[in-house]
């Protein structure tokens, strides 16, 4: 079978991944509802193969890799789960203290992809911490069926107090100026979101396709912030015009990008709704922002 071409699926089929990897909908009523579109010899094994995520060929980062200094680390969140543990990241080549970016995973745990993204921020010039959501059920299990079906357990005011906690600790970490922004992708981009809501000294947020905290909540934030959308994920979309009338109402610092023609999860890099171009300009905007807000 020829490898199977973005272009040429319908905008159905993702949006009926949507669905499942925000449990819309169940894995046997997304396999029936893929296999119509399994036609002209396309399998629904095939079509799963594709949409599915492949950790394997697309980490960018190796365990080892000598580009960075990195550790698994222990932190305590007492309003949250107890103890937490999470990836703490570093540019080998350092030069003094560095500022802080704490980056937030979807609704799946510290997957591979997030590690990723946590070292990339660290060669880019910050100290990254990566904490893991699902820290109380053993961490990542390895996949990101298990990994939602755990985390969907928590309650996510609670995740919000951990990570709220592991931006307290890499403040006060040795390697740290103590200027720490944080970026999150989905339910991540909710946490940052959150944690402008809540911290008032956040200096900066970059919320990639994130619930909107309420209107009654906008008038807290004192960060400044980045907000990159996907211009066909009409579910998260749909609570911006509420919250841009709240931030210009309240006169907070915000900047936003729509990304044309691009999905949900378009910086996630082991996925087929990845868009190269669209996630490296909103990374290049991202790392601009932090460099000049985190000082």
């Amino acid at each position: 079978m020829e490898p199977i071409n973005k272009d040429d699926l319908n905008q159905d089929i993702f949006d009926l991944y949507d669905e499942y990897v925000h449990s819309k909908i169940n894995r046997r009523d997304f396999v029936n509802k893929l296999s119509k579109y399994a036609v002209g010899g396309l399998t629904v094994s095939a079509l799963l193969s594709y949409l599915l995520p492949n950790y394997a060929s697309a980490r960018l980062f190796k365990k080892d890799d000598q580009r960075v200094i990195a550790e698994y680390i222990e932190y305590s969140s007492p309003i949250g789960a107890g103890i937490m543990k999470g990836l703490l990241t570093r540019p080998a080549e350092q030069n003094g203290k560095l500022p802080g970016v704490i980056v937030v995973h979807e609704n799946r745990g510290l997957n591979p992809y997030i590690e990723d993204v946590a070292h990339q921020a660290a060669l880019d010039g910050f100290i990254a911490f990566a904490p893991d959501a699902l820290t109380p059920f053993g961490g990542y299990p390895g996949t990101d069926d298990e990994g939602r079906t755990m985390q969907a357990e928590r309650e996510r005011g609670e995740m919000l107090e951990d990570f709220i906690a592991g931006y307290e600790m890499l403040q006060k970490n040795e390697n740290c100026t103590g200027k720490v922004g944080v970026v999150g992708f989905c339910f991540g981009g909710w946490i940052a979101n959150m944690m402008a809501v809540r911290l008032k000294d956040l200096p900066a947020a970059v919320p990639f396709y994130g619930g909107q905290p309420s209107s009654e909540d906008v008038p807290s934030i004192q960060a400044a912030l980045l907000i990159h959308f996907a211009e066909l994920d009409t579910r998260v979309n749909a609570g911006w015009e509420a919250y841009e009338a709240a931030l210009i109402s309240n006169n907070k610092n915000f900047t936003v990008h729509f990304y044309p023609e691009v999905n949900h999860g378009f910086h996630n890099h082991s996925t087929p709704r990845y868009d190269k171009e669209a996630a490296e300009l909103a990374w290049e905007r991202t790392i601009r922002f932090f460099k000049e807000k985190l000082v």
